[in-house]
């Protein structure tokens, strides 16, 4: 049974609708305009920072971050519907200073960063000053298994040297960002989920060499983007290390729980966006005679659409009340299956509204087209959907198999 949401939180999610209505949707017009107006791709539309402040202005700032003095008080189950609400435009997050992957790197910033850490680059990111990236993935290693990481983080006097090469590191190609949070190994040695670390790389440190922008079906998410980034004899301090070393993986579970959540309430957002795009659009074209939505299959995708779209929230707000009561491993049953199920519902609903569209889906004009891209892509960032499932497979098992019978390679662990 989902909790009852308290009213100032609801007072507070029709003040977000409002703004999404009012400044948002007309926003996304003259946001497209400046971008392919300027010279350079990777030049924020300055509309961006104007609704930034407006936004600001408003009350409607860092409302993500849960129990912590830095955000708006929300629990994740309270904020969940307002990240819906943000995913129904791919800008309106960053209006609002709670887009990826800053949220992340504030989380680790907020929960594990010291003093120091935090006044040096937690303060200007939940201003909106600066922005950040995530450098975990790697070309060359299967990156699903994070243990495969190869990037090296060696310690030398008072410094670390980092080695390696990262790509898809969102957020490297903004002319905002000022800081990376980096995945890599520091003890080969140790055992599996305790060799590697995770490290602040401010990115004009000596060494460090972003190589190239990466395009998603075409898509290069400009100015944001995400790149492929050369680490070749990068030294930074000791004290940037987070945390400690061998604490990588703790920190990683402390920032996938909450991002998990946030990505798929937003894919959400995105699903609903699709399906009304359809609704209108059936409505609205005739073909042999009659209005799309008179021609039976029509009728059949907006109901399944419909359907899979209220399944998928009340996953994920279950996921999300979960993880307020038992943290993000108590819930991690929960978030995996929301992260199999939310990618893949947007994919479907994107899918029928792109072919009630007819030429129209395929092209830029409706949204849609990048809609589904970023749909597919979801599939994979955060763990692709068959470590979600092996991952759900494994504990549901567990939970029947006799004490010390081993599931999927490990000793059974009991509920």
């Amino acid at each position: 049974m989902l909790t009852e949401v308290r009213p100032e939180v609801a007072a507070l999610h029709e003040r977000l609708e409002t703004f999404m209505h009012e400044v948002i949707e007309p926003g996304e017009k003259v946001y497209r305009r400046q971008h392919e107006a300027a010279a350079d791709r990777w030049t924020v539309p300055p509309i961006m920072e104007e609704m930034k402040a407006q936004a600001r202005a408003a009350g409607l700032w860092n409302l993500w971050l849960p129990e912590s003095e830095f955000g708006a008080g929300l629990t994740n189950r309270e904020y969940a519907p307002l990240c819906e609400t943000m995913g129904r435009s791919h800008i309106a997050p960053e209006v609002f200073n709670c887009s990826a992957p800053d949220t992340g790197n504030m989380e680790v910033l907020v929960r594990y960063g010291s003093e120091a850490q935090q006044k040096k680059w937690l303060e200007p990111l939940l201003a909106g000053k600066i922005r950040s990236g995530f450098a975990m993935t790697e070309p060359a290693v299967a990156s699903s298994d994070a243990t495969n990481i190869e990037t090296r983080i060696v310690r030398d006097g008072d410094f670390y040297r980092i080695d390696g090469r990262k790509w898809w590191t969102s957020g490297a190609m903004d002319p905002r960002c000022k800081i990376l949070i980096l995945m890599g190994k520091t003890d080969p040695a140790a055992p599996r989920h305790l060799q590697q670390s995770q490290i602040l790389v401010p990115l004009d440190t000596p060494g460090v060499r972003v190589i190239r922008p990466l395009t998603v079906f075409g898509y290069d998410d400009a100015p944001h983007g995400h790149a492929e980034v050369e680490f070749n004899d990068v030294r930074v301090p000791v004290e940037n290390l987070i945390l400690g070393e061998g604490r990588g993986f703790e920190i990683a579970q402390g920032r996938l729980g909450p991002g998990r959540i946030h990505h798929c309430m937003r894919s959400i957002g995105g699903a609903e966006r699709a399906l009304e795009s359809m609704c209108k659009r059936v409505q609205d074209r005739v073909a042999f005679g009659k209005p799309l939505s008179q021609q039976g299959v029509i009728g059949e995708w907006i109901a399944d659409s419909r359907i899979e779209i209220d399944q998928a929230r009340l996953l994920t707000l279950h996921a999300a009340e979960l993880m307020d009561l038992h943290g993000t491993k108590g819930a991690r049953v929960a978030i995996a299956m929301i992260k199999v199920v939310a990618p893949n519902v947007l994919a479907r609903v994107a899918d029928r509204a792109i072919q009630a569209h007819g030429g129209g889906g395929v092209a830029d004009d409706f949204g849609l087209a990048y809609l589904y891209a970023a749909a597919r892509t979801l599939r994979l960032a955060d763990g692709p959907d068959e470590v979600h499932r092996a991952a759900i497979a494994k504990m549901e098992l567990s939970k029947y198999a006799p004490a010390g019978v081993a599931t999927n390679g490990h000793a059974a662990a009991r509920a």
